[in-house]
């Protein structure tokens, strides 16, 4: 499937699960990659590699990813995110589920004994996995008032000519919630957005949202990357959504619902500017 020449090109490839988008200029491209979750063998090599039992649903080979001819690549995938969940029990939320999860896992091929301590709500700061050419600076702080995301932009009724929703993993917390992390991207003529989102709920405990957001003026050289952290008291949350007369249940499983109603507790914007 294309989209018009003039506004850039889509196209399924002969990798299975791949799809790509390349911009008018030729300067950007976009790839998706969706397969099935993984299987024992790949999934006690994840185990061993991370050190940390792997969610229960994981797309190990799952990916998005924004090329520039330059060399610079911006992926996402599970297992990097996944190497960003905290190894040790600093910021591990210690609740009684913890136990609970615990033996859930000790069937697991290639854990052999308890569980070490671990952030075991598999909480990310993952922002992507950057590679780039010799001539880059990398990334640099930026001010949001110089660098907006331009929303004004992406609320207009441009038509989208590629999009794609691509789940890393999932894992249902020992039936006391979930935690998602999952990448959608969709490019129009002039302008892509990306949005990374770890959605965290655990039940009776802590609502946490954790965005990274990546916009690109399709005609220029800057990427620009917004990241922010969000969280609130489980009991808090629930409270302000029957407050507001909502479908309690419905809404906190809705991270897109309950996003304003949680606290900011981190925010950090950063640029990437490739050779022209």
């Amino acid at each position: 499937m294309q989209a018009p020449s003039n506004n850039g090109e889509r196209s399924n490839t002969a990798s299975p699960g791949v799809e790509t988008f390349v911009s008018r200029n030729k300067q950007w491209r976009v790839s998706t990659r969706k397969l099935p979750i993984l299987k024992a063998e790949p999934i006690e090599e994840f185990n061993t590699k991370l050190g940390i039992p792997v969610p229960e649903m994981i797309f190990g080979d799952n990916s998005v990813s924004i090329e520039h001819p330059s060399g610079f690549k911006l992926d996402f995938n599970a297992f990097d995110a996944l190497d960003r969940v905290s190894k040790t029990s600093d910021g591990m939320l210690q609740v009684a589920y913890s136990k609970e999860w615990q033996a859930d896992r000790q069937h697991q091929e290639g854990i052999k004994e308890v569980v070490k301590p671990f952030d075991w709500s598999y909480s990310t700061d993952y922002k992507g996995t950057t590679s780039a050419g010799e001539e880059t600076t990398g990334w640099r702080p930026s001010d949001p008032n110089k660098t907006p995301i331009r929303t004004d932009l992406l609320t207009r009724p441009d038509p989208i000519l590629f999009y794609d929703d691509v789940v890393l993993y999932e894992d249902e917390l020992a039936d006391n919630g979930i935690a998602i992390l999952s990448c959608k991207i969709r490019v129009m003529s002039e302008r892509l957005l990306l949005l990374c989102r770890f959605f965290l709920r655990l039940d009776g405990v802590i609502v946490r949202i954790r965005d990274t957001r990546v916009y690109i003026e399709l005609g220029s050289n800057l990427i620009i990357r917004q990241y922010t952290a969000k969280e609130e008291n489980y009991e808090k949350v629930q409270a302000q959504l029957a407050a507001r007369r909502e479908n309690v249940p419905e809404a906190l499983r809705d991270a897109n619902r309950i996003g304003s109603l949680l606290r900011t507790v981190e925010e950090t914007m950063d640029c990437f500017e490739v050779p022209g």
